[in-house]
């Protein structure tokens, strides 16, 4: 299949994630599905949520819109014209996903299909339905994919490469198991703000986004903000307001009451305003859930260098001169995670 096809196929499937996204009656038969196939996908992004408490139905149709503003015709011809050997080709690539928020392995399978390889997908056990909904939905726009999609339940076996997402952890793992096949692994990362005391109202209110964006669950949402010696904390809480429902969620809800006991248990200094906790730490980025960290610098240019030696830990960076406040979790085709080319990567395998 000649790679115009294939960006023909995936812009077909950002027409149905935008109609299921906003929540859109069956679109008719020019949107590539029957009605029926079209109220399964329905009633499935109403149903996530019951097999995974945090995919709220509010949050799986955040990632459609999202994916479906990147997958158009215009998009993706432009994202992959850079790349000239996304050749057709037998070589099948094994994809270790995530499923800390939904749709988070949907850039490796759409990155491994585009660039003519064949898939092999093992999806978290946290996202699964969603995932084998997208490819299942794509082989029904065109019946070729059927022999370029495989699932795996069990081991993995005849695959050329490996794309792995994981823990710090089981990166260790994937690293010594994979030794032997061209790999990409990742490893945990978060995004940080870094704030120099000139940001407006609505740019606080967008980073409130940055760090609630599905529950603060993604690599990219903010788990810590550096700000100036002398900048007040209650702003960072006025741009957080307008998220306080965030509490009415009874898994968030958990987090939140759990770790505000073991910080008061331990004596540690917070503070919080009901729905987030702040806590002041100099040398961690990761943060748990409901709880944000905060670091107050002198000198952003030494800070820049501190950021620059911990980049292995940072996925991105929110500030006026980084990734525009509110874009966390918006991020183009080419925002590659860990900043490793995954289509270069891919196209380099034939």
């Amino acid at each position: 299949m000649e790679i115009n096809q294939r960006i023909q196929d995936f812009a077909k499937l950002g027409e149905i994630l935008a109609a299921l996204g906003g929540q859109k009656s069956w679109p008719g038969i020019e949107v590539g599905l029957t009605e029926e196939e079209y109220d399964d996908l329905t009633n499935l992004v109403k149903s996530c949520k019951s097999h995974n408490g945090w995919f709220t139905e509010e949050s799986v149709c955040q990632a459609l819109n999202s994916w479906s503003e990147a997958l158009t015709v215009s998009t993706l011809s432009t994202w992959t014209a850079d790349y000239p050997d996304l050749i057709w080709s037998d070589t099948s690539v094994a994809v270790i996903m995530a499923g800390n928020i939904p749709m988070v392995g949907f850039h490796d399978m759409l990155s491994v299909l585009i660039s003519g390889k064949r898939l092999l997908a093992k999806t978290s056990s946290d996202d699964t339905l969603l995932m084998r909904a997208l490819g299942n939905t794509l082989v029904k726009l065109n019946e070729v994919w059927n022999d370029r999609i495989r699932w795996a339940d069990g081991k993995l076996t005849d695959y050329g490469a490996v794309i792995a997402t994981g823990s710090n952890n089981s990166a260790r793992y994937f690293e010594q198991y994979f030794s032997d096949k061209p790999h990409i692994i990742r490893k945990n990362r978060n995004g940080v703000a870094l704030l120099d005391g000139q940001e407006t109202e609505e740019e606080m209110v967008l980073l409130g986004k940055d760090v609630f964006d599905f529950y603060g669950l993604g690599c990219r949402n903010v788990s810590k903000v550096y700000i100036p010696r002398d900048f007040d904390l209650d702003r960072i809480f006025k741009g957080l307001f307008p998220y306080s429902e965030v509490i009415n969620h009874n898994k968030y809800a958990n987090n939140y009451d759990y770790h505000k006991a073991i910080y008061m248990l331990n004596e540690d200094d917070i503070i919080e305003n009901g729905f987030m906790l702040m806590k002041e730490v100099k040398d961690q980025i990761a943060s748990p859930v409901a709880t944000l960290l905060y670091e107050r610098y002198d000198d952003e240019q030494e800070l820049r260098k501190e950021l620059s030696a911990r980049a292995d830990e940072i996925q991105c960076i929110v500030s006026h001169k980084d990734l525009a406040f509110g874009q966390t979790q918006n991020p183009a085709l080419s925002d590659y995670a860990d900043g490793v080319d995954s289509l270069d990567f891919l196209q380099k395998l034939n």
